[in-house]
């Protein structure tokens, strides 16, 4: 039992720190750029960012996080 808690802890920390370099690569590097519409337009790749994007791959990484520490946390007994 304690083998599958620490792999889903594991599996739960690497999905948080997927969504944490996503949050950091679709959000923190644009935050200057939105307009008021929540959308920014990158002319050098063509693409369009959007505000929203930051919400949700801001909670996600948390969420992860909080799972993987609960899930790794050391137990006693």
């Amino acid at each position: 039992m304690r083998y599958l808690r620490n792999l889903a802890g594991l599996l739960s920390l690497t999905l948080a720190a997927l969504a944490a370099y996503a949050f950091y690569d679709r959000y923190w590097l644009w935050r200057d750029c939105f307009n008021e519409e929540g959308r920014c337009w990158d002319s050098a790749t063509e693409q369009v960012y959007l505000e929203q994007a930051g919400d949700v791959w801001g909670c996600l990484t948390v969420v992860s996080l909080l799972l993987a520490l609960v899930l790794l946390w050391p137990r006693r007994g």
